[in-house]
């Protein structure tokens, strides 16, 4: 069964479950353990469509939103002082 299928049975479930003359106890039980599962299904889906919009068409990971500039190690700056202050 699909995560959005889940999704659908167990809103059913818990909308027949006010209807259907269930005792108290278990309603209780019904709607503790259809929320918990709601939230666990829930959770998958949004972090599957959060991941699916990180990938490229290639399948690969987005990692290039921010890159940090380093100077190398070895490597200097060299300003030229003749034309800092001449701005």
């Amino acid at each position: 069964m699909s995560k959005e299928s889940l999704v659908f049975v167990l809103g059913g479930i818990v909308f027949l479950t006010s209807f259907l003359g269930v005792p108290s106890e278990y309603k209780e039980w019904i709607f503790i353990v259809s929320g918990m599962l709601l939230m666990a299904v829930g959770y998958r889906l949004r972090r599957n469509a959060f991941l699916k919009s990180l990938k490229h068409e290639s399948g690969e990971l987005r990692g290039d939103a921010f890159v940090e500039s380093r100077v190398g190690e070895g490597a200097s700056i060299v300003v030229d002082h003749e034309d800092a202050h001449s701005v």
